[in-house]
């Protein structure tokens, strides 16, 4: 009797078990039915938005006018692999169906008197005949609200390391660079070291030179001028984040053509791929470069250069105006990565540009 009683108790629990696991088993087909049924209502909602969606992207006459009245500003930074990047433009602009300028201002000057800001800011917007159009030149920031525009360009630029960007200009404005080897530039002849130039304390390579990504994004105030002035550097941040479409780092300037590629098409399409191919050297046992190499868009290299020694980077970054200078790149640095970050993605080691990761939904009335 007892033999029989035990049988039966290890039988019933056996039973128990099953039963309980059958329940889990069901319990889980369950969800997954339920997963797939989500999943499935999800595909066929998208599907239901892409076909309601058609028509609104059917654009009007006005719509491709508006499309076709894009302007581009790149206050291009001296010295921040801007050549480059314009290079990028002038090879695109055919293809892609906009127009390039050049603004030349005298001497180079950044800064325009109030007459000529209102001449160029009424020139591009009313230029239509060149419109889409792309403009580039070492002009400080200028906000065309000021004028009583409605239409506002789309601001891009790049900036670079503050020592790094003084140090190649040092060596250009001596020695040149590949682009032009024989042009004589102003300090031709000229063979004193940028190290040389800080021990003996020449204004060529004074705290005051390093000024110049901060006042550029400033604008044309008096105060954005004066090295080492605080407010300008807010002022710059300000504009940076709140009138820039995007500002990329020379450093890292191929990630700054992908995103542009990505959100800018009429003038960026094809760039990634242009600046790639540009870019392309071929080294002892590596792969060759594609075809169609060597375009003339990334061969820009300051002639000559010699980076600083220790010593010398040392005695710059104690100044105020370098640590001001460093603050406005990191500063536009972690922008820039948060772009990144949010736009990029990387697959099989390469980084590539996000899908769309917004769709709309319980569109009413049907």
């Amino acid at each position: 009797m007892g033999f029989s009683r035990t049988m039966q108790t290890r039988y019933q629990l056996l039973m128990a078990l099953l039963f309980v696991a059958a329940i889990i088993y069901l319990e889980n087909q369950i969800q997954r039915l339920e997963a797939a049924r989500d999943k499935m209502e999800h595909v066929l909602a998208t599907m239901q938005l892409h076909s309601l969606q058609v028509p609104q992207f059917r654009r009007s006459d006005d719509d491709l006018a508006k499309s076709n009245d894009q302007i581009v500003i790149y206050n291009r930074v001296p010295k921040t692999a801007s050549t480059s990047f314009v290079g990028l433009a002038y090879d695109l602009c055919q293809r892609n169906g906009y127009n390039v300028i050049h603004l030349n201002t005298t001497r180079n000057s950044p800064i325009m008197s109030i007459q000529d800001q209102e001449r160029f800011v009424t020139n591009v917007t009313n230029w239509n005949a060149k419109k889409p159009v792309f403009y580039h030149g070492h002009l400080s920031y200028l906000e065309f609200g000021r004028f009583g525009l409605s239409q506002k360009p789309v601001y891009i630029n790049i900036v670079r390391k503050p020592l790094d960007r003084l140090v190649s200009y040092y060596y250009f404005v001596r020695w040149g660079d590949d682009f032009r080897p024989h042009l004589r530039r102003n300090k031709h002849g000229d063979s004193k070291t940028f190290d040389d130039c800080v021990e003996q304390g020449e204004p060529d390579c004074a705290p005051e030179k390093l000024w110049m990504q901060v006042p550029f994004f400033c604008g044309h105030a008096v105060e954005c001028w004066e090295p080492g002035n605080r407010w300008a550097l807010e002022e710059a941040k300000r504009n940076l984040v709140a009138n820039y479409f995007l500002v990329g780092v020379t450093e890292e300037l191929e990630d700054f053509v992908m995103l542009l590629e990505a959100a800018l098409p009429k003038f960026f399409r094809g760039a990634t791929s242009l600046f790639q191919q540009g870019n392309c050297q071929e080294k002892p046992g590596g792969p060759p470069c594609p075809a169609g190499t060597g375009g003339k868009s990334h061969l820009r290299k300051t002639s000559n250069k010699q980076e600083p020694s220790k010593e010398t980077i040392r005695k710059i970054q104690r100044s105020q105006i370098w640590q001001m200078e460093n603050d406005f790149y990191q500063f536009a640095l972690n922008q820039f990565h948060h772009v990144v970050r949010r736009s990029l993605r990387r697959v099989n080691g390469e980084l590539t540009p996000l899908g769309a990761q917004f769709f709309y939904e319980k569109i009413r009335p049907r």
